[in-house]
């Protein structure tokens, strides 16, 4: 007993610091960054592009813009190729090491969009125009494939060291002219309420379609880069296959047993079946990207896959959409325009970036990568559309005024 009262007095006996707790009323800057305690700088910068994309989607919309559009450009404006340039902007308001914070939010905000895109999805419609977002899949990966494939050539020999074989870069160029971003597609789809629409349909299966396959050609890129031999992408594909098909039908199953014996069709989701249905969706999240395939992909399968029974679907919805619509999305799109530094085109000193990620400084006369710049947006833009297009018009038998929509969609970058 002695001992143990020497020890409780000694406690008393030594001094100890406590950590401040007065922060801006103790001078403390609340825009300085602690990795520690990042919650306050984050607040800051969530208000900041949350706001900043509002007020730009308020103007976008009097011309018809999507809001995606206003978060984009937001992020452009916050960026280094505007307000970034005012000394002291970026290391205070957007330092670099806070930024993979906006990313994991931004990121689980987005897996939770395309969830609920799938939810939105009846999966007997996918089967029923299958052919025909296949047909629209293919066309616009091969014509875009094929003109950036083309465009590789000039490019290369203008702006790519020698060090770096010409048909690795030829098969990275062709990639991305022919990817559709699927994140942005599914935030116009959503917002223009073309998700329940035989176009919104087509193009929707077809933009996944045509994105898993330009992972796996990425995949094979990075492959041959680094002296593989390319069957790396084999093994994506199949795991890809196999997850979903795991996904469709025991999975499926499983989730329509639980919503029937937890009364959730009846009453609404229970706390079970939601707690379920996040597990299965972040852990379906979790293995397609660590395959080689993002992350949105296993979201977006998993909403396929939650019962339609009664008013599952549009309940478990309204539970968690307005705040992802509103907080989480802002952030993913705007951090694409944060990373935007479109000063670098006025710029004589050129960074080379391959997949390879050989890095070299070349010195090229003012203005020519501008012109380059306009030359991929405008090729890549008329391969996408124009295969699409025509594909959705001669082969699925669409309208023109239908076949134009389904190329414009398809055209969408990122």
């Amino acid at each position: 007993m002695p001992e143990f009262s020497n020890t409780v007095i000694s406690l008393f006996h030594v001094k100890r610091d406590a950590t401040e707790q007065g922060g801006l009323l103790s001078g403390k800057d609340p825009s300085e960054f602690n990795p520690s305690d990042p919650l306050r700088l984050w607040i800051i910068q969530l208000g900041i592009i949350v706001s900043t994309a509002s007020l730009l989607s308020l103007v976008l919309r009097k011309i018809r813009q999507p809001k995606v559009i206003a978060e984009v450009l937001g992020g452009i404006i916050l960026g280094p190729t505007a307000l970034g340039r005012i000394p002291g902007f970026t290391e205070h308001i957007f330092p670099q090491d806070s930024r993979p914070y906006l990313s994991l939010t931004a990121n689980i905000g987005l897996c939770l969009f395309l969830f609920f895109v799938g939810l939105e999805i009846d999966g007997t419609v996918i089967r029923k125009n299958a052919r025909l977002s296949a047909t629209v899949a293919l066309a616009g990966m091969v014509l875009p494939f094929g003109i950036g494939a083309g465009l590789s050539v000039p490019l290369y020999k203008q702006f790519i060291s020698e060090s770096i074989k010409f048909t690795h870069f030829m098969l990275f160029a062709g990639v991305a002219f022919s990817i559709t971003a699927f994140p942005v597609l599914c935030r116009i789809l959503t917002e223009l309420k073309l998700l329940d629409t035989t176009v919104g349909i087509v193009v929707l299966s077809a933009g996944v379609g045509n994105d898993i396959i330009g992972w796996v050609l990425l995949a094979l890129s990075v492959a041959l880069v680094n002296a593989g031999t390319g069957v790396t992408a084999v093994y994506i594909l199949l795991a890809c296959v196999g997850w979903t098909i795991f996904l469709l039908f025991p999975v499926k199953y499983a989730l329509k047993w639980l919503a029937r014996n937890t009364g959730s069709i009846e009453s609404g989701p229970t706390v079970l079946f939601m707690t379920v249905t996040i597990l299965i969706l972040f852990g379906s999240a979790f293995f397609t990207d660590v395959i080689g395939v993002h992350a949105i992909f296993g979201a977006f399968v998993t909403g396929i896959i939650v019962p339609r029974e009664g008013n599952l679907a549009i309940q478990l919805t309204e539970k968690l959409e307005d705040m992802v619509a509103i907080i989480f999305l802002p952030l993913y799109f705007t951090l694409s325009g944060l990373s935007t530094n479109l000063g670098l085109l006025n710029d004589g000193m050129y960074v080379v970036i391959c997949v390879c990620e050989q890095r070299e400084f070349m010195d090229f006369p003012q203005g020519i990568t501008w012109g380059y710049t306009f030359a991929i947006i405008f090729t890549a833009f008329i391969g996408k559309f124009g295969g699409c297009a025509l594909a959705a018009r001669y082969a699925a038998g669409f309208n023109w005024r239908e076949a134009g929509a389904i190329g414009s969609l398809m055209s969408c970058k990122g």
